[in-house]
């Protein structure tokens, strides 16, 4: 995946193109951190600013709404959603079990082309780690993971990851923050690689849920410090 949120969901002509532009730069002023938790998403600033009337703005914040991204209650204007810590741990649990599962189907199907593949993923987050590059990180990540689910073939998986993905995102940038925290994920990484290549299909599941909840350690610590809007903060949501 390239360095934009997912936008397969969205027809490449006319309005509907429109809808995913919006939900792609919502998503990725979330993920980013350009958009904090609160901020309120205004319609005819979004509508100005694509040059669109409301109608495709309302789609795109009801898709982003259903992503788990923007809370759009009644009677309020949307706004960016707030994470809780106890629904982190349960996407993060779930994304542990399957990420098993996922590495399981990698050993028994994977070819020699496919190995090749996922070492040329990693290498593209081995370069991000050296130079410290946060965002190139993530997004290499996000690559590599992509890269998994393409080789492990299981299209119920890929289903059910693909529809946390935009909560996930948002989360795994933020559990790659930490110091030093590129170089042992990388590491990590390196580890589930030569699993694969080695067709040990118990060590790779290991290594895939020791790296999902390394993950989640790492968000436990940068918790407390992961920004929120002025009126959430007063709020003390």
């Amino acid at each position: 995946m390239s360095q934009n949120v997912d936008r397969s969901k969205f027809e490449e002509d006319g309005e509907s193109s429109r809808v995913g532009e919006i939900v792609d730069w919502v998503a990725r002023g979330v993920i980013e951190g350009r958009l904090l938790p609160g901020d309120d998403l205004n319609s005819v600033d979004l509508a100005k600013r694509f040059n669109v009337s409301r109608t495709p703005v309302r789609e795109a914040l009801f898709v982003l709404s259903r992503e788990g991204l923007v809370d759009w209650s009644p009677r309020r204007r949307p706004r960016v959603s707030v994470v809780r810590l106890a629904e982190v741990r349960e996407i993060y649990q779930l994304r542990a079990i399957l990420y098993a599962e996922v590495s399981t189907a990698i050993v028994e199907r994977a070819t020699e082309a496919d190995i090749e593949s996922l070492w040329r993923a990693h290498a593209s987050l081995a370069r991000a780690a050296a130079q410290g590059n946060v965002d190139g990180y993530f997004w290499a990540n996000v690559a590599f993971r992509d890269e998994e689910l393409r080789v492990c073939g299981n299209g119920i998986f890929k289903e059910v990851l693909d529809s946390m993905r935009m909560r996930t995102n948002r989360l795994r940038r933020l559990s790659t923050s930490l110091p030093g925290r590129l170089q042992r994920s990388c590491a990590d990484h390196q580890r589930l690689c030569e699993a694969y290549g080695e067709r040990d299909s118990v060590l790779a599941a290991a290594l895939n849920r020791s790296i999902v909840f390394g993950a989640l350690q790492a968000i436990e610590q940068a918790w407390e410090h992961v920004p929120v809007s002025a009126e959430v903060a007063a709020a003390g949501e």
